[in-house]
C-alpha cells in the first residue's frame, strides 16, 4: 500500500527505500577482502558472502548506515579502474518531521568511499546539504561481526564454535571480539573520527545540523586484529597513498600492451588491474591470490598457471611463485593433510577451523599435478630469465618433486601420475576438475581411484623434459640424459594407452582397474600444451576441439555436449572456463593451428562485452551461442578469478607465437597472426636480461611484420615463419643454438 503525506500543497509518494539489490562489489589487499553490495553495506543476504574477511574468518558480517532509521537511495557506485577504491553516491529518502512535513528526497548528498591497506578497511563520509534550509538529522552506522569461518559461511556444519566476546566502547572505538576454540582471540577494532554523539553497544549514532551548502565529515578505519597482531590504523589520507604507492609499483613490473581495439585494450587494462589486486605479498614473495570471494588464497596449481600466464611479460611474479613453493614444499608423510615428501601444496588457509584440523586446508596436498607443474614452471621461467642463481636455489626442491613423481605420483608403478585421497575430509578428485563428479566413465559411472588424469601425464613429460634441460644447465649431463628417457619413453605409452581412436582425442583418464574413461574432454588439450602430443595426433586433436560438440561459440566447453555428464550449468562437466581455453589455445599455437588459436580468442573477446568490467569469470555455463545474447553466467563463479584474469596474455602468447630465450637474449616470433579484429599491437617496457624494447606487431596484406620502435642494451627480435619447436631436439637445435 503506498505511503502518501502532503507536500506542498500535493500528495506526494515517499520515496523511503530502494529496491532490494543483491549485486556485490569486491575489494581485496594482502591477506583481506571485502563483499559489499552496492550502497557500500554489509547484509547477510543473497548467498551470504557480504562481509569483510581476514585470513579466512568474516570479522565484520553487518555494516549499515542509516539517516533517520532509513536507508538511503542509491544514486550510483562502482569501484575506480585500478579496483582500489569502492564508491557510492547516495541520497537521504523522504523523510518525514514533525507537523507533516518532509525532508524531500535528494537534498543531502552522501559520498562513500573504501579502501584497504595493511590488515585495515578505512571508509570516508562526506556529507553535503544541496537544500536551501539548514538540516537536522540522525546518521547511524550499525555494525556486528559473526566470527564465522569462511568454510562456515560455504555450508560446512560445525559442532561447536568459540565465545563471541562481550563488546567494548570508548568515545569513538568499537571492539567486537571473539575467542576461538583454537585460543586465539580475534577483534575487530572499528575507530570513528569524529567521535560519535552516542555509541551504544554495536551503533554509532551521530546527530548532525548542516546549514544550507555545507558539507560534513566522517572516516572510520576498521582493524582486523589475531592474537598479538594489532595493526596500526593511519591517517585515512595517507593510507591511500601508499596504497596508490604499491598499486603503482607491482604494476610498474608489467610491460604494457595496446592495440588497434579500443574494447580489447579495455580487455587488457582491466585485466592489468585485476592481476594488481590479487598479487599479494608473502614471506617468501609475490604470489597470486586464486580467487574473490571463496579462494583469496594461496593455491599452488592456480598460482602456477598464473604465474605462466604472465610469464612472458612479466618473469617476477614466476620467481616469487617458484620460491613460495619451494619454501612450503612437503618434506615428510600426512596423510590427513595428503602430504608427501617432495609434493608441492594444493591449497593454504587461515581461520579458525583449518587451525583446529576441522579442515585439512591449513596446508592441504591434495593435488597430482602442482608437483609436475612446479618443475615445468621452473624450466620455462630459466628459458625466458637465465636466471641460473634461482635456478641453483630451487633445484633440490625439483628433485624431490621429481623423486616424488616416480616414487608417491606413481601409485601402481605403471609409469603414469595417480591420484587416490589418503584424507578422510581431502578432495576425491585432485586434478584441476576436483569437484565429485568431474571424471566419469563414457556411461556415466564414476570413475574410481587410483586415476590418472590425461593432462597430468603431459604435464609430467613436460616436467622431465624441462627437469633434462635444467640438469643439463647445472652440468648433470647423466641426469639430464636419463630425464630425456624418461620423457620420450612416456610420451610412447601414453599415445599407445590413453588416444581414443573413436573419439580422436585422448580420454579423460584411466581408472584403477586401467580401464580408460573413453569422455571427449578438454583435459586433452592441455597435452598440447604441454607437448607431449605427436604432430599426426596433434592435426585431429585440434580439430575435436572446435567442433561444434565442444566450441560454443564462447570457449571450449569441459566436456562435449553429447557425453553422458553433460551440463552446460555444472562446474566441470560442460561450462567454459577462460584459463583451460587459454592453455589450450597456447597448445594450438604450439602446433601451428593459429586460426583455431584466433577462433578461441575471438569467442572469449565477445564474452568481454557482456561481462561486467569487461573481466572474465572464473567460469561461465556453456550453452551454445545465440544471436544478440550475452553468455549466461554461473551464478558463484569468482571474479576477480586470477588465472581468468591472466589468460589475455597467454592468449596473446598463442597468436604471435611469442617465446623469449635469455640465453641469447633474443624475443623470438614464431609465425605470428593476429586475430581478425586486431590489425596492429604495441608492446612497451617487455625486458630481457636487463636491456627492454617498445615492439610494434603490425598486420599488413600477406604477412605480420614486428618493428622494433626503441632499444634499451642487447635484445634482438627474430620471426620464424613456423611453429614453435615442439620435442626437445626442437628445442635444442633451435632455441639454444
Amino acid at each position: 500500500m503506498s505511503h502518501y503525506v502532503k507536500f506542498k500543497n500535493q500528495y506526494y509518494i515517499l520515496a523511503t527505500s530502494s529496491l532490494a539489490d543483491d549485486r556485490t562489489m569486491v575489494l581485496k589487499h594482502g591477506d583481506c577482502f571485502g563483499v559489499f553490495d552496492r550502497y557500500g553495506d554489509i547484509h547477510p543476504i543473497g548467498q551470504g558472502a557480504q562481509g569483510l574477511y581476514h585470513h579466512g574468518m568474516r570479522y565484520l558480517s553487518r555494516m549499515e548506515l542509516l539517516i533517520d532509521n532509513k536507508r538511503p537511495l542509491i544514486l550510483s557506485s562502482g569501484l575506480k579502474e585500478e579496483n582500489e577504491l569502492l564508491t557510492a553516491d547516495l541520497s537521504n529518502p523522504d523523510i518525514e518531521i514533525e507537523g507533516g512535513l518532509i525532508i524531500e528526497k535528494g537534498t543531502l548528498h552522501i559520498h562513500r568511499t573504501k579502501f584497504m591497506w595493511k590488515d585495515v578497511t578505512y571508509e570516508n563520509i562526506r556529507l553535503c546539504n544541496f537544500g536551501v534550509e539548514p538540516l537536522t538529522f540522525t546518521l547511524c552506522i550499525n555494525f556486528s561481526a559473526d566470527f564465522n569461518d569462511i568454510f562456515e559461511i560455504r555450508g560446512i556444519q560445525r559442532t561447536s564454535k568459540g565465545k563471541i566476546l562481550k563488546t567494548r566502547t570508548s568515545k569513538n572505538e568499537i571492539m567486537l571480539g571473539y575467542q576461538g576454540r583454537d585460543e586465539v582471540k580475534r577483534r575487530t577494532r572499528i575507530k570513528l573520527d569524529p567521535a560519535p554523539t552516542l555509541i551504544k553497544g554495536h551503533t554509532a549514532t551521530y546527530q548532525i545540523t548542516m546549514l544550507p551548502k555545507a558539507c560534513d565529515y566522517i572516516s572510520a578505519g576498521i582493524a582486523f586484529e589475531s592474537g598479538n597482531d594489532k595493526p596500526e590504523i593511519f591517517n585515512a589520507d595517507d593510507a591511500y597513498k601508499k596504497l596508490l604507492h604499491y598499486l603503482g609499483k607491482m604494476k610498474d613490473n608489467n610491460c604494457d600492451i595496446y592495440t588497434s581495439s579500443e574494447q580489447f585494450n579495455e580487455w587488457l587494462s582491466r585485466s592489468k588491474s585485476d592481476m594488481a589486486t590479487m598479487v599479494s605479498e608473502t614471506e617468501y614473495g609475490l604470489y597470486p591470490y586464486a580467487g574473490v570471494p571463496w579462494y583469496s588464497t594461496p593455491f599452488g596449481r592456480d598460482g602456477i598457471i598464473t604465474a605462466w600466464e604472465c610469464l612472458w611479460m612479466n618473469p617476477d611474479l614466476t620467481k616469487g611463485v617458484l620460491n613460495y613453493l619451494a619454501k612450503t614444499q612437503a618434506t615428510q608423510l600426512n596423510s590427513f593433510q595428503d602430504a608427501e615428501p617432495g609434493k608441492i601444496f594444493h591449497e593454504k588457509r587461515g581461520g579458525e577451523m583449518a587451525e583446529l584440523g576441522e579442515i585439512p586446508f591449513k596446508m592441504y596436498y591434495g593435488t597430482i599435478d602442482a608437483t609436475p607443474l612446479f618443475v615445468a614452471l621452473a624450466g620455462a621461467y630459466y628459458e625466458r630469465t637465465g636466471d641460473i642463481e634461482t635456478i641453483r636455489d630451487i633445484w633440490p626442491n625439483i628433485e624431490m618433486a621429481l623423486e616424488w613423481m616416480d616414487k608417491y605420483g606413481d601409485i601402481d608403478g605403471d609409469g603414469f601420475l595417480e591420484y587416490a585421497k589418503k584424507s578422510e575430509k581431502g578432495l576425491v578428485n585432485q586434478g584441476w576438475k576436483d569437484s565429485h563428479d568431474s571424471v566419469f566413465h563414457e556411461d556415466g559411472t564414476m570413475a574410481k581411484a587410483p586415476i590418472a588424469l590425461a593432462e597430468v601425464q603431459a604435464y609430467a613429460y613436460d616436467a622431465k623434459v624441462k627437469a633434462g634441460d635444467l640438469a643439463r644447465e647445472l652440468g648433470y649431463d647423466d641426469k639430464a640424459n636419463a630425464l630425456y628417457q624418461q620423457a620420450e619413453d612416456l610420451k610412447e605409452k601414453f599415445h599407445r594407452v590413453f588416444w581414443s581412436e573413436e573419439k580422436e582425442t585422448f580420454v579423460l583418464a584411466l581408472d584403477g582397474d586401467k580401464k580408460p574413461c573413453n569422455v571427449n574432454s578438454s583435459n586433452a588439450g592441455h597435452a598440447l600444451f604441454s607437448g607431449i602430443v605427436k604432430p599426426e595426433y596433434a592435426e585431429r586433436l585440434s580439430k575435436t576441439l572446435l567442433d561444434e560438440k565442444m566450441y560454443s561459440g564462447w570457449g571450449i566447453r569441459t566436456i562435449a555436449i553429447d557425453e553422458s555428464r553433460y551440463n552446460p550449468m555444472s562446474y566441470h562437466n560442460g561450462s567454459i572456463w577462460p584459463h583451460d581455453n587459454a592453455m589450450i589455445a597456447y597448445g594450438l599455437g604450439l602446433y601451428g593451428y593459429k586460426q583455431e588459436v584466433h577462433k578461441v580468442i575471438e569467442g572469449l573477446f565477445d564474452l568481454t562485452t557482456y561481462v561486467d568490467a569487461q573481466r572474465l569469470p572464473e567460469l561461465f555455463c556453456g550453452f551454445d551461442k545465440r544471436k544478440n545474447e550475452g553468455p549466461t553466467a554461473y551464478p558463484v563463479a569468482c571474479s576477480p578469478q586470477a588465472w581468468a584474469v591472466a589468460s589475455v596474455y597467454m592468449l596473446l602468447q598463442a597468436s604471435l607465437g611469442i617465446r623469449i630465450v635469455a640465453k641469447n637474449n633474443t624475443i623470438y616470433f614464431y609465425n605470428p597472426t593476429l586475430p581478425d579484429f586486431l590489425d596492429e599491437i604495441t608492446i612497451t617496457n617487455l625486458k630481457v636480461n636487463g636491456a627492454s624494447v617498445v615492439l610494434q606487431i603490425r598486420k599488413n596484406i600477406n604477412e605480420i611484420t614486428v618493428n622494433i620502435l626503441h632499444r634499451n642494451g642487447d635484445v634482438k627480435v627474430e620471426i620464424i615463419n613456423d611453429r614453435l619447436p615442439i620435442d626437445r631436439v626442437e628445442v635444442l637445435e633451435k632455441a639454444y643454438k
